[in-house]
């Protein structure tokens, strides 16, 4: 892998975005910044992180994918790798937030978004950009979030998981090119509050109960209903109560 280190950047995905379409690009080059001004997370959602303290990460992945209908599955290969990543370093209560929230117990400690382009023959390239809260402690006005610090008591050196990080990311591509039903079964498994009644808000700020089942190949949530239905959910229809 290639590995760039800024300072500051107002977003590694947007860097590495422009460096992929200046040049070409090895295979996992890994964009990482002290400070991100501009940081995205889901949709559109601002992700802020003191300066230093944690890891801010791009990642460039080509050949990942034969078929764009399976783009989801990518998703799935690098929470999964995020998260066994972080449990070499005995981090506990562990789980995946539908669909790219890392938890740490009931507190969110870091996000993953990817962005994917598709070349006129079809190639798939991605950039997959994590933020990772490591050593911050100081978390005023966000009682959701948390750190592997704050989790842990002791501090953890940020360069040491990225490495970490990427090798999984590598392997669990391989895996996904042979067997991608291993790191379903492996993501299903990990998901937060699986099989727990838990409120749910929708679109229109109505609440309701839902028992999260799974996640379809295309991404979707599916949550068993009151009246026994199960119905699929795209990002933001609905916000979990937790």
């Amino acid at each position: 892998m290639k590995l760039i280190k800024l300072d500051a950047i107002d977003s590694t995905n947007e860097f590495l975005k422009g460096l992929s379409n200046k040049q070409e690009l090895l295979n996992f080059t890994v964009v990482t910044a002290e400070n991100q001004t501009k940081g995205k997370g889901q949709m559109g959602s601002v992700w802020d992180s003191e300066l230093g303290k944690n890891l801010i990460m791009s990642v460039f992945v080509k050949d990942s994918l034969s078929n764009i209908d399976q783009i989801y599955n990518l998703n799935v290969a690098i929470a999964v790798a995020v998260i066994q990543s972080l449990e070499s370093f005995c981090i506990p209560g562990l789980s995946i937030k539908w669909p790219n929230d890392i938890m740490s117990y009931n507190k969110k400690v870091g996000g993953i978004l990817i962005e994917n382009s598709i070349k006129s023959e079809g190639q798939v390239s991605s950039i997959i950009g994590l933020g990772l809260n490591v050593n911050q402690i100081n978390f005023d006005n966000l009682p959701k979030a948390s750190s592997l610090r704050v989790v842990c008591g002791t501090s953890f050196d940020k360069e040491e998981i990225l490495f970490r990080i990427v090798e999984k990311m590598k392997n669990n591509i391989e895996i996904l090119k042979k067997q991608p039903d291993l790191l379903w079964m492996d993501y299903r498994n990990r998901l937060f509050k699986k099989a727990v009644p838990m409120p749910f808000k929708d679109k229109k700020d109505q609440n309701f109960m839902g028992i999260i089942q799974g996640v379809s190949p295309y991404g979707k949530l599916q949550l068993l209903l009151e009246d026994d239905s199960i119905v699929e959910y795209n990002i933001k229809e609905i916000q979990m109560l937790y």
